[in-house]
């Protein structure tokens, strides 16, 4: 029976991947927050699901990992991950902090702590990155900066693995219908309400912008599940694709604007966005 670890499986893509794995047989530990979200994961799996109580950035509990997984693991799915959200003139550096900490320093610990396993077992790497790794839009840079640093790592590091026949891949959703994105304008809100005024005047157009839009992104918003059928697709391939975008539109999306003249490309993101044409 294969074996993996996914991190970040509380709720949303982590959650529906490790329910998915699980039901098609995997061994299946999931990273969990708190054992209550664990003792979830347990009853709706029906035992199947092994929880481990890691938050990423944790070193200890990141070590732990040492003592919570079997001797053989077949692969890693580093799913865990957080949005901070707001221009980047306003977003405070300890939040830019955190923003990394958990989305790219993170992931790399607990890459780190397994791949002595993965080495092993010729086994595999996943990253959960988002086509917000390949084209940035306005209010939400510093979680793209995080994406596109970790699509980095990703890329250097399948490189380095090519050796022992350890692949890395790279999976890119779009707008999911997570808690995050049923909870968007509430994080909206949050940002606006720890603006100074001054930052709160000179951005009023941006966020007028960005609670237009957020209704229109969330209805674009796909089930969890098709997230974590990608993932599994990732897992199980013979020949792993570096990338697998989730969805056709988003598939679409990031294969074209990289290709755009740069005045046009952002003349699409900025109105999708929000932002103002003239202050």
């Amino acid at each position: 029976m294969a074996s993996v670890l996914i991190t970040g499986a509380s709720r949303g893509i982590g959650r529906a991947t490790a329910n998915l794995l699980a039901r098609n047989g995997w061994d299946t530990y999931a990273g969990v927050r708190q054992s209550s979200d664990g003792d979830v994961l347990v009853e709706e799996s029906g035992g199947r699901i092994h929880p481990v109580v890691l938050d990423i950035t944790d070193p200890e509990q990141v070590a732990a990992l040492e003592q919570s997984l079997p001797t053989t693991l077949d692969a890693v799915v580093n799913n865990a991950g957080i949005v901070v959200g707001g221009p980047i003139e306003a977003v405070p550096l300890s939040e830019l902090r955190r923003q990394l900490e958990v989305n790219v320093v993170g992931q790399v610990a607990v890459t780190q702590a397994v791949l002595g396993r993965l080495r092993r077992s010729h086994g595999r790497v996943v990253f959960v990155s988002s086509v917000s790794g390949r084209i940035s839009g306005p209010m939400t840079g510093a979680y793209s900066g995080s994406k596109y640093a970790l699509e980095g790592i990703a890329d250097a590091l399948r490189l380095e693995l090519r050796p022992w026949n350890i692949p890395v891949v790279l999976v890119e959703p779009a707008q999911t219908d997570t808690d995050m994105w049923r909870t968007a304008e509430d994080l909206l809100e949050s940002v606006v309400g720890d603006l100074s005024p001054e930052m709160r005047a000179l951005y009023a157009g941006h966020i007028d912008g960005q609670r237009k839009a957020l209704p229109k992104a969330r209805k674009m918003a796909t089930p969890a599940e098709g997230a974590a059928a990608t993932i599994e697709r990732a897992l199980t391939a013979k020949r792993p694709k570096a990338r697998y975008v989730v969805g056709t539109g988003p598939r679409v999306a990031a294969g074209l604007v990289p290709l755009l003249p740069t005045r046009i490309a952002d003349a699409i993101l900025a109105a999708t966005g929000g932002v103002p044409r003239h202050l």
